[in-house]
């Protein structure tokens, strides 16, 4: 006869447990401490079984009845009840431990050995800041474009629309990896395409031809310290980021070679960088020499001289000689691509040597030294624009030997 509600409240215990059936194999266990267990007993492979479905007044009669019969569903199909119920905790347990925050940890330590210090502090502060809060406990397989859109909305919603931009590119790279480590089957990132505002990318100031002449002036009269000095002007005849600049080493200079190697490690897109170098930029180095070439680094910091230039001390001198707003180092970059490009040097040699991101990465790792010989004519004509400009009274375009092309 099958269980009442009533039958069950009012049961007692006894000395020794007993059984109070409600049909199929479902039992009431009704311990002698007066504890009362939901049990199915069943036959699988010709073995008697027990199934634990929770213990009475947490699980009423209904709710017994109602697991009872998924197991029965279970049993019929073939499988073993008991067995179904440890895999489904054994991916609850997974899920628990793959939780986004352990997977972006796990995530980023993989790469340290790859990023710059300060970009490694910048990825995880961004993801403990916007991230985590939100979506940390999660587990990162049931993360769903939805819930990622609604946290970079937040970040897009504050006026940070480079930032969520940023986090955005973070995610997708944290959830490729998930992917590849086996712990999630699909990227939300990826569904996001258009979903966050663009940002308008501003253009670092830099400075146009006819404003070489007064810069150039202003730099020879620069009376702060000399390796700032000429900090600027080999910046200037390299066209190189000011951070791949500040930590040149005397070591990565070959001076019979008349070229500068800058390793993968201290480059933006992590590929070996070969910087040819001008009859001026030598110069410059052997002028350098004197004042740091028993030191390690080719420019360091004036009070610690173990270590290299702070990243503002250029930027200040700019500001000291009046060109605040007008141009930054990296602006030289910009300076030097469009008068070498008016001046009809093929795109990609320039393109090369500013060191751009090649997307193929099987081609990347051979392109360092791609167009090298056109290269150093190019940054020989370069070096010879910037002589011209320092001694004519105006900024006469030097046009292109055919030669040299």
């Amino acid at each position: 006869m099958p269980l009442t509600d009533i039958a069950i409240r009012t049961a007692k215990p006894r000395d020794k447990a007993y059984k109070l059936y409600d049909g199929g194999g479902l039992f009431l266990s009704i311990q002698a401490n007066g504890g009362k267990w939901w049990r199915y007993e069943y036959r699988f492979a010709g073995k008697r079984k027990l199934l634990a479905l929770g213990v009475y007044p947490d699980v009423s009669l209904a709710n017994a009845r109602e697991r009872h019969a998924q197991a029965r569903k279970i049993l019929a199909a073939g499988n073993d009840p008991s067995e179904t119920k440890k895999e489904a905790k054994r991916l609850l347990i997974i899920k628990a431990d793959n939780n986004v925050e352990v997977i972006a940890r796990e995530w980023h330590e993989h790469h340290l050995h790859e990023w710059a210090p300060h970009y490694a502090r910048d990825v995880i502060t961004r993801l403990e800041t916007h991230i985590f809060p939100k979506l940390g406990n999660r587990p990162i397989a049931d993360i769903t474009a939805t819930e990622m859109l609604s946290v970079l909305k937040v970040i897009e919603k504050s006026g940070a629309l480079d930032m969520a931009q940023r986090m955005m590119q973070t995610c997708g790279q944290l959830f490729r990896y998930a992917i590849t480590t086996g712990r999630a089957h699909h990227n939300p990132v990826t569904d996001l395409r258009g979903a966050l505002k663009t940002p308008v990318v501003k253009h670092h100031a830099n400075l146009k031809a006819d404003e070489l002449p007064e810069f150039l002036q202003k730099l020879e009269a620069y009376d702060g310290e000399i390796i700032t000095k000429l900090a600027l002007k080999m910046l200037l005849l390299t066209f190189v980021r000011t951070t791949e600049l500040r930590g040149a080493e005397w070591s990565e200079v070959n001076f019979d070679k008349a070229e500068w190697r800058i390793p993968a490690s201290r480059m933006k897109m992590k590929d070996p960088h070969i910087v040819p170098l001008s009859e001026q930029a030598i110069a410059t180095l052997k002028e350098l020499q004197n004042h740091s070439g028993n030191r390690q680094f080719v420019f360091p910091q004036q009070y610690k001289p173990s270590k290299c230039m702070s990243e503002n001390t250029m930027l200040f001198a700019l500001y000291r000689m009046g060109y605040h707003s007008r141009t930054t180092g990296h602006g030289f970059r910009a300076t030097a691509s469009t008068i070498l490009n008016e001046n009809g040097f093929p795109p990609d040699h320039i393109e090369r040597q500013l060191a751009h991101c090649e997307r193929n990465k099987v081609r990347a790792a051979y392109n360092h030294a791609q167009y090298l010989p056109e290269r150093r004519r190019m940054m020989q004509w370069w070096g010879d624009y910037i002589d011209d400009v320092i001694n004519s009274s105006k900024n006469k375009i030097i046009p292109i030997n055919k030669s040299k092309t």
